[in-house]
Protein backbone atom coordinates (compact mmCIF):
# COMPACT_ATOMS: atom_id res chain seq x y z
CA UNK A 1 0.00 0.00 0.00
CA UNK A 2 1.42 3.18 -1.04
CA UNK A 3 0.97 6.15 1.26
CA UNK A 4 1.56 10.33 1.22
CA UNK A 5 1.91 11.87 4.75
CA UNK A 6 0.78 15.51 5.11
CA UNK A 7 1.88 17.75 7.47
CA UNK A 8 0.54 21.68 7.23
CA UNK A 9 2.21 23.54 9.48
CA UNK A 10 2.35 27.21 10.87
CA UNK A 11 4.91 28.53 12.81
CA UNK A 12 5.91 25.35 14.68
CA UNK A 13 9.32 24.64 13.67
CA UNK A 14 10.53 22.43 17.08
CA UNK A 15 6.99 20.76 16.84
CA UNK A 16 7.31 20.07 12.86
CA UNK A 17 11.04 18.51 13.73
CA UNK A 18 8.95 15.91 16.66
CA UNK A 19 6.13 15.37 13.64
CA UNK A 20 8.34 14.47 11.04
CA UNK A 21 10.80 12.27 13.03
CA UNK A 22 7.95 10.39 14.49
CA UNK A 23 6.93 9.65 10.22
CA UNK A 24 10.47 8.58 9.86
CA UNK A 25 10.36 6.24 12.66
CA UNK A 26 7.36 4.47 11.68
CA UNK A 27 7.71 0.15 11.02
CA UNK A 28 6.18 0.75 8.09
CA UNK A 29 7.27 4.05 6.00
CA UNK A 30 5.36 5.86 3.63
CA UNK A 31 5.93 5.91 -0.29
CA UNK A 32 6.48 10.26 0.73
CA UNK A 33 6.32 13.17 2.88
CA UNK A 34 4.63 16.43 2.29
CA UNK A 35 4.84 19.45 4.13
CA UNK A 36 2.68 22.68 3.41
CA UNK A 37 4.07 25.36 4.81
CA UNK A 38 0.74 27.69 5.54
CA UNK A 39 2.85 31.34 5.63
CA UNK A 40 5.21 30.47 8.27
CA UNK A 41 7.52 33.00 9.67
CA UNK A 42 9.92 31.16 11.23
CA UNK A 43 12.56 28.86 10.56
CA UNK A 44 10.47 25.95 9.02
CA UNK A 45 11.94 26.10 5.37
CA UNK A 46 15.93 26.30 6.62
CA UNK A 47 14.96 23.02 8.89
CA UNK A 48 13.15 21.34 6.34
CA UNK A 49 16.20 21.83 4.13
CA UNK A 50 19.05 20.67 6.30
CA UNK A 51 17.47 18.45 8.10
CA UNK A 52 15.03 16.79 5.98
CA UNK A 53 15.82 17.16 1.95
CA UNK A 54 13.93 14.54 0.72
CA UNK A 55 10.50 15.81 2.34
CA UNK A 56 8.42 17.59 -0.32
CA UNK A 57 7.53 21.28 0.94
CA UNK A 58 5.62 23.59 -0.23
CA UNK A 59 5.08 27.00 1.14
CA UNK A 60 1.81 29.35 0.57
CA UNK A 61 0.50 32.59 1.98
CA UNK A 62 -1.44 32.06 5.10
CA UNK A 63 -4.80 30.42 4.15
CA UNK A 64 -5.73 28.12 6.85
CA UNK A 65 -5.24 24.58 7.81
CA UNK A 66 -7.91 23.53 5.38
CA UNK A 67 -6.40 25.08 2.70
CA UNK A 68 -3.37 23.99 3.89
CA UNK A 69 -4.15 19.98 3.72
CA UNK A 70 -6.77 20.54 0.60
CA UNK A 71 -3.09 21.42 -1.10
CA UNK A 72 -1.25 18.53 0.42
CA UNK A 73 -4.03 15.86 -0.63
CA UNK A 74 -3.64 18.04 -4.33
CA UNK A 75 0.37 17.31 -4.29
CA UNK A 76 -0.19 13.34 -2.75
CA UNK A 77 0.78 10.97 -5.50
CA UNK A 78 -0.85 7.93 -4.41
CA UNK A 79 -4.19 6.42 -3.29
CA UNK A 80 -3.75 6.77 0.44
CA UNK A 81 -3.22 9.52 2.05
CA UNK A 82 -2.62 10.02 6.29
CA UNK A 83 -2.98 13.48 7.59
CA UNK A 84 -0.54 14.46 10.92
CA UNK A 85 -1.16 17.95 12.23
CA UNK A 86 2.31 19.36 13.26
CA UNK A 87 2.04 19.54 17.16
CA UNK A 88 1.05 15.73 16.74
CA UNK A 89 3.31 12.73 16.70
CA UNK A 90 2.69 9.31 15.52
CA UNK A 91 3.84 5.83 17.60
CA UNK A 92 6.05 3.88 15.63
CA UNK A 93 3.44 1.24 14.40
CA UNK A 94 0.61 3.48 13.24
CA UNK A 95 1.17 2.93 9.78
CA UNK A 96 1.37 -0.46 10.13
CA UNK A 97 -1.35 -1.47 11.98
CA UNK A 98 -3.51 0.14 9.77
CA UNK A 99 -2.25 -1.23 7.04
CA UNK A 100 -3.19 -4.68 8.06
CA UNK A 101 -6.32 -3.63 9.04
CA UNK A 102 -7.30 -2.03 5.76
CA UNK A 103 -5.90 -5.14 3.88
CA UNK A 104 -7.90 -7.32 5.78
CA UNK A 105 -10.87 -5.62 4.77
CA UNK A 106 -11.02 -4.49 1.33
CA UNK A 107 -13.84 -2.61 1.06
CA UNK A 108 -13.00 -0.33 3.99
CA UNK A 109 -11.42 3.18 2.74
CA UNK A 110 -10.91 5.28 5.99
CA UNK A 111 -9.20 4.07 9.10
CA UNK A 112 -8.59 5.84 12.67
CA UNK A 113 -7.11 4.79 16.00
CA UNK A 114 -7.20 5.12 19.62
CA UNK A 115 -5.19 8.32 20.68
CA UNK A 116 -2.72 9.27 24.02
CA UNK A 117 -3.55 12.83 25.19
CA UNK A 118 -0.96 15.11 26.37
CA UNK A 119 -1.79 18.27 28.20
CA UNK A 120 0.20 20.61 29.19
CA UNK A 121 3.17 18.23 28.85
CA UNK A 122 1.51 15.36 31.08
CA UNK A 123 -0.61 12.41 29.86
CA UNK A 124 -4.37 12.58 30.91
CA UNK A 125 -7.17 10.21 30.43
CA UNK A 126 -9.83 11.17 27.23
CA UNK A 127 -13.34 11.70 29.08
CA UNK A 128 -15.19 8.28 27.79
CA UNK A 129 -17.07 10.75 25.48
CA UNK A 130 -14.25 10.91 23.50
CA UNK A 131 -13.32 7.21 22.92
CA UNK A 132 -13.18 6.44 19.66
CA UNK A 133 -15.90 3.85 17.68
CA UNK A 134 -15.48 2.08 14.64
CA UNK A 135 -18.38 0.87 11.75
CA UNK A 136 -21.08 3.72 10.90
CA UNK A 137 -20.09 6.05 13.44
CA UNK A 138 -22.35 9.61 12.09
CA UNK A 139 -24.26 9.74 14.95
CA UNK A 140 -21.80 9.25 17.18
CA UNK A 141 -19.70 12.71 15.06
CA UNK A 142 -22.54 14.77 15.63
CA UNK A 143 -22.15 16.43 19.32
CA UNK A 144 -18.15 16.51 18.69
CA UNK A 145 -15.12 15.87 16.72
CA UNK A 146 -15.34 12.15 16.78
CA UNK A 147 -12.14 11.57 14.83
CA UNK A 148 -8.57 13.38 14.72
CA UNK A 149 -7.13 14.07 11.76
CA UNK A 150 -3.66 12.89 13.04
CA UNK A 151 -5.11 9.47 13.49
CA UNK A 152 -6.53 9.16 9.36
CA UNK A 153 -5.47 7.02 6.81
CA UNK A 154 -8.30 7.67 3.75
CA UNK A 155 -8.53 6.41 0.22
CA UNK A 156 -8.38 9.57 -2.33
CA UNK A 157 -11.60 8.16 -3.67
CA UNK A 158 -13.58 9.34 -0.71
CA UNK A 159 -12.52 13.07 -1.57
CA UNK A 160 -13.52 12.68 -4.92
CA UNK A 161 -16.91 11.36 -3.24
CA UNK A 162 -17.57 13.91 -0.15
CA UNK A 163 -15.31 16.75 -1.12
CA UNK A 164 -12.06 18.07 0.81
CA UNK A 165 -11.94 20.18 3.88
CA UNK A 166 -14.11 23.33 3.84
CA UNK A 167 -11.72 26.59 3.21
CA UNK A 168 -14.84 28.41 4.39
CA UNK A 169 -15.05 27.34 8.13
CA UNK A 170 -12.27 29.06 10.31
CA UNK A 171 -12.75 25.97 12.76
CA UNK A 172 -14.32 22.83 13.14
CA UNK A 173 -13.70 21.69 9.85
CA UNK A 174 -12.91 18.17 10.48
CA UNK A 175 -15.91 18.13 12.25
CA UNK A 176 -17.41 19.14 9.17
CA UNK A 177 -15.47 16.68 6.58
CA UNK A 178 -16.38 13.81 8.97
CA UNK A 179 -20.24 14.48 9.46
CA UNK A 180 -20.06 13.83 5.00
CA UNK A 181 -17.91 11.01 5.21
CA UNK A 182 -19.48 8.77 8.20
CA UNK A 183 -22.37 10.04 6.55
CA UNK A 184 -21.95 7.77 3.32
CA UNK A 185 -18.85 5.46 4.67
CA UNK A 186 -18.23 3.20 8.01
CA UNK A 187 -15.10 3.63 9.51
CA UNK A 188 -12.03 1.23 11.03
CA UNK A 189 -10.78 2.02 14.28
CA UNK A 190 -7.63 0.74 15.80
CA UNK A 191 -8.78 0.05 19.47
CA UNK A 192 -5.03 0.79 20.86
CA UNK A 193 -3.64 4.69 20.72
CA UNK A 194 -1.24 5.30 17.64
CA UNK A 195 -0.73 8.78 18.35
CA UNK A 196 0.17 11.31 20.87
CA UNK A 197 -2.60 14.20 20.65
CA UNK A 198 -1.20 17.69 22.08
CA UNK A 199 -2.90 20.36 23.26
CA UNK A 200 -3.12 22.97 25.93
CA UNK A 201 -1.28 25.30 23.93
CA UNK A 202 -2.32 28.97 22.56
CA UNK A 203 -1.62 28.24 18.50
CA UNK A 204 -4.32 25.98 18.79
CA UNK A 205 -7.54 27.03 16.90
CA UNK A 206 -9.94 25.70 20.29
CA UNK A 207 -8.26 28.75 22.15
CA UNK A 208 -8.39 30.95 18.94
CA UNK A 209 -12.27 31.35 18.95
CA UNK A 210 -15.07 31.79 21.45
CA UNK A 211 -18.35 29.92 20.74
CA UNK A 212 -16.94 26.65 18.36
CA UNK A 213 -20.49 25.80 18.04
CA UNK A 214 -21.77 28.26 15.70
CA UNK A 215 -18.86 26.44 13.45
CA UNK A 216 -20.32 23.33 14.08
CA UNK A 217 -24.15 24.71 13.41
CA UNK A 218 -22.95 25.77 9.91
CA UNK A 219 -21.61 22.20 9.16
CA UNK A 220 -25.15 20.28 10.26
CA UNK A 221 -26.12 23.17 8.08
CA UNK A 222 -24.60 21.97 5.42
CA UNK A 223 -25.25 18.58 5.50
CA UNK A 224 -28.85 18.94 5.97
CA UNK A 225 -28.63 20.94 2.58
CA UNK A 226 -27.64 17.82 0.79
CA UNK A 227 -29.46 14.67 -0.34
CA UNK A 228 -26.72 12.58 1.72
CA UNK A 229 -28.74 11.77 4.77
CA UNK A 230 -30.76 8.95 5.96
CA UNK A 231 -34.03 9.45 7.60
CA UNK A 232 -33.15 9.03 10.83
CA UNK A 233 -29.23 10.45 10.59
CA UNK A 234 -30.89 13.46 8.95
CA UNK A 235 -33.84 13.91 12.54
CA UNK A 236 -30.72 13.26 14.83
CA UNK A 237 -28.86 15.94 12.81
CA UNK A 238 -31.66 18.44 13.11
CA UNK A 239 -32.09 17.38 16.80
CA UNK A 240 -28.17 18.44 17.19
CA UNK A 241 -28.50 21.22 15.33
CA UNK A 242 -31.29 22.75 17.69
CA UNK A 243 -29.08 21.41 21.17
CA UNK A 244 -26.59 23.52 20.03
CA UNK A 245 -27.95 26.18 18.53
CA UNK A 246 -29.72 26.66 22.14
CA UNK A 247 -26.48 26.47 24.11
CA UNK A 248 -24.95 28.88 21.42
CA UNK A 249 -27.98 31.66 21.82
CA UNK A 250 -27.83 31.70 25.21
CA UNK A 251 -23.65 32.80 24.78
CA UNK A 252 -24.76 35.19 22.55
CA UNK A 253 -27.64 36.77 24.98
CA UNK A 254 -25.27 37.25 27.33
CA UNK A 255 -22.68 38.77 25.24
CA UNK A 256 -25.60 40.98 24.28
CA UNK A 257 -25.00 40.35 20.84
CA UNK A 258 -28.23 41.59 19.22
CA UNK A 259 -27.83 40.63 15.28
CA UNK A 260 -26.61 36.93 16.72
CA UNK A 261 -29.33 36.64 18.91
CA UNK A 262 -32.21 37.50 15.72
CA UNK A 263 -30.36 35.32 13.62
CA UNK A 264 -29.96 31.92 16.41
CA UNK A 265 -33.66 33.01 17.05
CA UNK A 266 -35.16 32.41 13.04
CA UNK A 267 -32.56 29.52 12.62
CA UNK A 268 -34.17 27.74 16.07
CA UNK A 269 -37.69 29.06 14.66
CA UNK A 270 -36.97 27.01 11.12
CA UNK A 271 -35.85 23.56 11.98
CA UNK A 272 -38.30 23.36 14.75
CA UNK A 273 -41.09 23.71 12.18
CA UNK A 274 -39.24 21.30 10.29
CA UNK A 275 -39.05 18.71 12.89
CA UNK A 276 -43.15 19.54 13.15
CA UNK A 277 -43.80 18.42 9.50
CA UNK A 278 -41.69 15.18 9.60
CA UNK A 279 -43.65 13.76 12.43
Amino acid sequence: MNISVVIPTYNRCELLRRALLSVLSQTLLPTEITVIDDGSTDDTSVMIGKEFPAVNYYYQENCGVSSARNLGVHHATTDWIAFLDSDDEWLPEKLSRQTIALSANPASKICHTEEQWIRNGTRVNPPKKYAKKGGWIFAECLPHCAISPSTTLIHRSIFEDVGLFDITLPACEDYDLWLRITANYPVLLIEEPQIKKYGGHEDQLSQKFWGMDRFRINALEKILATSQLSSDNRYATIDMLLKKAEIHLNGVKKREKKEDINYYQQLIKRYQEAVREQE
